[in-house]
């Protein structure tokens, strides 16, 4: 069990290291794509990654000090 602080680090760290994206879908596809993802071998946010990804090719970059 993660102590407050340590949450609150785990948190801290998240926020500068991470964007998020919220994705809606319709009620009850949220289970069926968990459930396809985790039967490949993939937690849910990392197939979502992986596709988006697969589809974006050269196009992901990590930005640098330049595009800011």
């Amino acid at each position: 069990m993660l102590t407050e602080a340590q949450k609150r680090a785990n948190q801290k760290y998240n926020a500068k290291a991470y964007d998020q994206i919220k994705t809606v879908v319709p009620k009850g596809q949220r289970e069926i794509i968990k459930a396809h993802a985790e039967a490949n071998g993939e937690s849910l946010n990392g197939y979502i990654n992986r596709l988006i990804a697969e589809d974006m090719g050269d196009k992901l970059t990590k930005p640098t000090k330049e595009d800011n």
